[in-house]
C-alpha cells in the first residue's frame, strides 16, 4: 500500500522510514560503538540508563563510595570495567550480579579495606584483576580462588600487614607465579607495611620459617566455634556432676549414722 499525497500522509510515511533510535547513553557519559565513558563527572553512583550492548565502560575519576547489590543493570556483552580513583570502600557480595562475561576489572586506586570471596563469584571469565593501591591488609585465598580464569594480578601500593593473616595470600602467589599462564606485574613492589620491622620487605621473599609458628599454632573457624561449645558445657557438666556427687555422699553418710543408731545396744540399768 503506497503513501497517498497530503501533509499528514507524507509526514506518517517519513516517520515508518525513518530508523529506529538507537539505545539512550546516559546524560554524563559519551557513548560509541559499545563503548561509555563516563569518567570524570562527579558520578556518586553507577548510572542505570546503560545499554545492554555495552561492552566497555569507563567510571574513574569520580565519586563513587558504595557499590550496593545489583549495582549494574544486566550488561551480558560487558568485557571491561574501569572504575579507579572513586572513594570506594565498599562492595556488596551482590554487586556485579549480571557481569558473567567481564574479562578486565580495575579497583585500584580506591579505599578497599576487606573484599568477600562472593563478590567476585559471578566473574567467572574475568582474566585480569587490578587491587592495586587501596587499603588492603589482606586478602582471603576464596577471594582468589573464585576466579578460575585469572592471568593477570595488580596488588601493588597495599598496607600489607606481614603476620599470620598474610599465609593465604602468600602461598596463593607462591602456587601460582611459577605458571606460564599467569602474571603478577610489579611483583616486586608487593611490600609488607606492618610489623614495623618488616616494613618495605617484600613479601616473596618470605620464607616457610617465617610462617613455622603459624602453621604450627593456626586453628580452622570450627575449631574455635568447637571449643567455644565444648568450654561452657564441660563447665556445667562439671558443676552437675560435683553436686551429684556431693549429694550421694551426704545421703550415703546420713544412712550409715542412722544404721548405726540402730544397731547400738541399749543398756538397762534397774533402781
Amino acid at each position: 500500500m503506497g503513501c497517498r499525497s497530503g501533509p499528514s500522509t507524507i509526514l506518517a510515511c517519513l516517520l515508518l522510514l525513518r530508523p529506529l533510535a538507537s539505545p539512550a547513553c546516559p546524560a554524563a557519559c559519551r557513548c560509541a560503538a559499545g563503548e561509555v565513558d563516563c569518567s570524570e563527572h562527579a558520578l556518586s553512583e553507577v548510572p542505570k540508563s546503560l545499554s545492554a550492548n555495552t561492552s566497555t565502560l569507563w567510571l574513574g575519576y569520580n565519586f563513587i563510595m558504595v557499590l550496593g547489590p545489583h549495582s549494574f543493570p544486566a550488561l551480558p556483552g560487558l568485557l571491561l570495567l574501569s572504575l579507579p580513583h572513586n572513594r570506594l570502600g565498599l562492595i556488596h557480595s551482590q554487586a556485579l550480579v549480571g557481569l558473567g562475561a567481564l574479562q578486565e576489572l580495575d579497583l585500584s586506586n580506591n579505599y578497599l579495606t576487606v573484599l568477600s570471596p562472593e563478590t567476585f563469584l559471578p566473574l567467572t571469565n574475568l582474566a585480569k584483576l587490578n587491587l592495586g593501591s587501596n587499603r588492603l591488609g589482606e586478602l582471603e585465598p576464596g577471594v582468589l580462588r573464585s576466579l578460575p580464569q585469572l592471568r593477570a594480578l595488580h596488588l601493588q601500593d597495599n598496607p600489607w600487614v606481614c603476620s599470620c593473616s598474610i599465609l593465604p595470600l602468600w602461598r596463593w602467589l607462591g602456587h601460582n607465579r611459577e605458571k606460564q599462564c599467569f602474571s603478577l606485574p610489579e611483583k616486586s613492589l608487593l611490600l609488607c607495611r606492618v610489623p614495623e620491622l618488616l616494613n618495605k620487605y617484600p613479601i616473596m621473599a618470605l620464607g616457610n620459617e617465617s610462617f613455622r609458628q603459624c602453621q604450627e599454632t593456626s586453628l580452622s573457624t570450627t575449631h574455635y566455634i568447637a571449643f567455644l561449645i565444648i568450654g561452657p558445657f564441660s563447665f556445667m557438666a562439671s558443676i552437675f556432676f560435683c553436686t551429684f556427687m556431693g549429694a550421694i555422699i551426704v545421703i550415703y553418710n546420713n544412712l550409715h549414722k542412722e544404721h548405726r543408731f540402730w544397731r547400738r545396744p541399749r543398756v538397762f540399768r534397774g533402781r
